[in-house]
């Protein structure tokens, strides 16, 4: 099949972002209904905890590889699309069978083989658009990006819950047809440039080299930390948004569509404007600006003991904040990432996410525990939105540094054509 090349406009984009839709799609499906598989053979929901939390360990650890890895793997196909080859095959057999599974043991031998195949294929995915996007470009193809992100949450969610009730493998089937198609599409349709130099340097110098990287550039160090918290937000508002509705304030499903369809919209808008106005005004000010407002709405969240249908439009705007945050954030990253470790600096952001999968949900889980007996009217999930919304607004003193060095990278990239 010939695969085409395109230059920085709409078909790249596109090509580039329905990787984006099969990724999300997976992992909703994952996160959402492989517990009640799971509970078919176990009524202990650490043993479930543990089993979903082999994600973070895999998030950890590969991307430390398998990101440098890709970096000097060149080969007539590219260096970043033969890993992403590799892993597709895999990713598509273990989440299509999940649910055929007859032991507690062999699904989760079989949902780690999914994440393992999952990592393997985010790092080289992510290295590919500082490869082949311009920078002025780099927002936009994030809004793209998360566009299909937002398609894919909504999908897996809305669509899954209704395959569930016809047939509860269905949301699987479908989700490894999804994940099959849209990752195979950036591999058969975007175009790298060609090598032949197929070296494995071994992992212990892989994981030295992601650790030099981290010491010897502090910008992509200060996002590394930002994107910790980012990340663990994130992870700790999707683990238990569904319990602080229905359980902590005793709200019904209904409701709970309500909160999850302004946090959706909010999302899709953002994904709408954020690259646009960061391609404009600066990816980092503008997730600045987008900080204040998301750590600011949660802090707030935390004082709420009863539902009033008029939080939905300040859901919606916090929405629309976090969501900008976490459209531009790697867009960000492009820019400040070293042209020659660009997928060793993907995977070491990628890692962040695996760490903030772990520390997020377990922060949360913790202190609602603790606070339990204190917070009896909403039985402690009040206090979800405060423990998650403090780290984005620790993070905002590192963007305003990340702030400052996008300045003096788009200002050097400006006089490039004037040498």
């Amino acid at each position: 099949m010939r695969r085409l090349s395109f230059g920085p406009s709409g078909p790249l984009l596109f090509l580039l972002g329905t990787g984006a839709l099969g990724l999300a799609w997976s992992l909703t499906t994952t996160a959402t209904y492989l517990p009640g598989i799971l509970n078919q053979f176990t009524d202990s929901t650490t043993v479930i905890a543990l089993v979903l939390a082999a994600e973070g360990i895999f998030a950890i650890t590969l991307p430390l590889v398998i990101g440098p890895w890709s970096d000097g793997f060149q080969t007539p196909m590219g260096r970043r699309r033969p890993f992403m080859m590799v892993a597709i095959g895999p990713m598509v057999f273990s989440i299509a069978l999940l649910a055929y599974m007859p032991n507690l043991w062999t699904t989760a031998l079989l949902v780690s083989a999914f994440f393992f195949a999952y990592y393997v294929y985010e790092p080289p995915y992510r290295g590919l658009y500082p490869d082949l996007v311009p920078e002025t470009m780099y927002g936009r193809s994030q809004s793209v990006q998360h566009l299909f992100r937002g398609v894919a949450i909504g999908g897996g969610l809305m669509g899954g819950l209704y395959l569930f009730h016809l047939y509860e493998p269905a949301p699987f089937l479908a989700a490894a047809v999804v994940l099959g198609i849209s990752c195979l599409v950036p591999v058969l349709w975007v175009k790298e440039p060609q090598g032949d130099n197929r070296v494995f340097e071994g992992v212990g110098v892989y994981l030295r080299h992601s650790f030099r990287i981290m010491r010897r550039e502090p910008e992509v160090r200060r996002f590394l930390i930002a994107n910790t918290a980012w990340e663990g937000a994130f992870a700790g508002a999707r683990s238990f948004v569904l319990l602080y509705v229905t359980v902590g304030l005793g709200q019904s499903v209904y409701v709970l569509n309500v909160v999850l369809g302004a946090v959706a919209v909010g999302y899709l808008v953002a994904a709408l404007i954020a690259g646009p106005l960061g391609d404009r005004y600066g990816l980092s000010r503008v997730i600045l600006g987008a900080s204040i407002v998301y750590g600011v709405g949660m802090l707030g969240a935390g004082l709420g003991q009863r539902w009033h249908f008029w939080y939905v439009p300040i859901i919606f705007l916090v929405s629309i904040a976090a969501g900008a945050v976490m459209t531009l954030a790697w867009g960000l990253l492009f820019k400040l990432m070293p042209e020659h470790d660009r997928g060793a600096v993907s995977g070491l952001a990628t890692t962040t996410k695996g760490v903030g999968l772990i520390i997020g949900p377990v922060l949360a889980g913790g202190v609602i525990d603790l606070l339990r007996p204190h917070l009896e009217t909403t039985k402690g999930y009040q206090a979800l939105w405060p423990v998650l919304g403090v780290p984005i607004l620790l993070a905002i003193p590192l963007v305003a540094t990340l702030w400052r060095a996008e300045q003096a990278r788009d200002a050097a990239l400006a006089a490039e054509p004037a040498r």
